[in-house]
């Protein structure tokens, strides 16, 4: 058996890449989720609104997956402005909270000149391990 691709039913497809790819160990690849919503559409163009969605749409990764929030492994945050994130730390607790509750998963923070979408305010890939049977 060879990695299979992870794409939650209802999101439009990713063009040129995978949102998720479970390895045959049970490892899950999620490729770096901006905030927009299953349709590719930004509801929000506000930071921490992106950030709730960037999260739910990691979420959904893992639980088409199988998996579920505990699994997640590790997080790696692209960001484009580090003043923001630093002036919003009690709101990022709040809602990182709210999505992921008090799972703490190994995490990176990098600050990044910009990303491919205009649009997004950061980017957050991930790494779930859902074991050998998933």
């Amino acid at each position: 058996m060879t990695a299979r691709t992870i794409q939650p039913t209802n999101w439009a497809p990713a063009k040129g890449y995978a949102n998720g790819m479970l390895a045959q160990d049970g490892t899950l690849y999620i490729g770096g989720q901006i905030g927009w919503n299953a349709d590719q559409i930004f509801e929000s163009h506000d930071f921490i609104g992106q950030m709730e969605q960037a999260l739910h749409n990691i979420v959904a990764i893992v639980e088409a997956a199988g998996g579920s929030i505990t699994d997640i492994t590790r997080l790696t945050w692209f960001v484009i402005d580090k003043a923001e994130y630093v002036a919003r730390q009690r709101e990022v607790g709040e809602v990182y909270r709210r999505v992921l509750g008090r799972h703490f998963p190994a995490m990176s923070m990098l600050v990044v000149a910009g990303l491919v979408e205009d649009d997004a305010l950061l980017e957050i890939e991930a790494t779930a391990y859902l074991g050998p049977d998933a």
